[in-house]
């Protein structure tokens, strides 16, 4: 008999991971890290961001996000968006300090605004709202791969002075901890690829090939991601709770946050949907830069700040945390009306816009059935 397993039910809107995490911050508060722990708990956050690095490049295919190109007016629209406009954003909130925000708060929220865009979520959302999915895929890639370098480069510029930054320290743990495990994960991935049967996931050209170590542990990989990222906050804010850097922040400072991230969700939603359009995409398009050039990765940004902030990373996560939760909520809800909209206009003469290989929701052969529970898994 199978035993049942435990889903959140579909009306909730919160994320169960989101649960898992603020469930590990309650931890930390509650049975901090100390002394000798504490250095067990650093050293096992160190281990756990340069395997979930190696498993990013384990799993993505760079093959196809070369592929993806031929699309580069839509990958540097998304790019900019992410690695430009938010920072932009970011920079300016600063005259909210200190009448608003603490400066380590503000610290968080700047941090929040240097990620890369998510993977999962973009293409979940993407798929539901009936957009282009395969270009979700190949911009949410190549935000990951961009992010490795430019993330702690524009830390390095924009956060000097606000607690973060380069230091030769800092140097040397981006290169073993990031980079050296992602690289040695691309390399294996090919070795993984050519040592058994791959599979190829989706349609046409829009697939994406994994090895068939991955494929077979997808499920067991997946279990290892995220615990591997309570780990990191588990460690990050037991350091923060023993520092107690949590007398810092009130809960009026909180709710100040939450409507200060509201205000930059709503102005990166208008940025991405209305510039694409005023930039001429096509309906698919406008739709897959608007999930993925207005999205953080929390799965990405989490290890980073571990290694950029270090004992200081426990407030520096949290605006990233909550802005997390923000964009599943608010971009469900959007990606529905999408739909709704979508399934309501007659289809032009030529066919469904972004019904293609290159335009449509259905490139990649995502199951129409699991598009509403989709964003239920898209934790990252």
């Amino acid at each position: 008999m199978r035993r049942p397993v435990f889903r959140l039910p579909a009306w909730l809107p919160v994320d169960g991971y989101i649960l898992a995490l603020l469930g590990t911050v309650g931890l930390a508060a509650l049975v901090p890290a100390r002394g000798a722990a504490a250095t067990v708990a650093d050293g096992a956050s160190t281990g756990a961001v340069a395997l979930l690095f190696f498993l990013y490049g384990a799993r993505l295919s760079t093959r196809e996000a070369m592929d993806g190109l031929r699309h580069w007016r839509l990958h540097l629209t998304t790019l900019a968006c992410t690695f430009v406009v938010f920072p932009v954003f970011g920079v300016a909130a600063r005259f909210l300090v200190p009448f608003v925000l603490p400066p380590a708060l503000y610290t968080g929220l700047l941090f929040l605004c240097l990620v890369p865009s998510t993977v999962q979520s973009s293409i979940a959302f993407t798929s539901i709202a009936r957009g282009n999915v395969a270009a979700a895929i190949c911009a949410g890639s190549f935000s990951s791969i961009v992010g490795i370098v430019v993330t702690p480069l524009l830390a390095g510029l924009v956060l000097h002075g606000d607690g973060g930054g380069f230091s030769a320290h800092s140097l040397v743990s981006i290169v073993c901890q990031l980079l050296l495990p992602f690289v040695a994960g691309q390399v294996l991935r090919r070795w993984w690829s050519k040592g058994g049967r791959a599979q190829r996931v989706g349609q046409g050209g829009g697939g994406r090939r994994e090895g068939a170590f991955l494929t077979r542990h997808k499920k067991v990989l997946g279990y290892v991601d995220r615990g591997s990222i309570l780990l990191v906050v588990y460690a990050a804010f037991s350091a923060g709770v023993v520092q107690g850097i949590w007398h810092q922040v009130s809960p009026l400072r909180l709710l100040c946050l939450l409507g200060v991230e509201a205000v930059l969700l709503a102005a990166m939603l208008t940025v991405t949907s209305y510039g694409s359009k005023k930039l001429g995409f096509p309906r698919g398009d406008r739709i897959a830069i608007t999930f993925a050039g207005s999205k953080k990765s929390l799965a990405a940004g989490l290890p980073m700040a571990s290694v950029l902030f270090g004992a200081q990373a426990g407030l520096a996560v949290l605006p990233l945390m909550l802005f997390h939760q923000m964009q599943l909520m608010v971009c469900a809800v959007l990606a529905k009306r999408y739909a709704a909209r979508a399934a309501a206009e007659p289809p032009p003469a030529g066919g469904p816009e972004g019904s293609g290989p290159d335009r449509g929701g259905s490139a990649v052969g995502v199951d129409p059935v699991q598009r509403e529970s989709e964003h239920q898994r898209a934790g990252r």
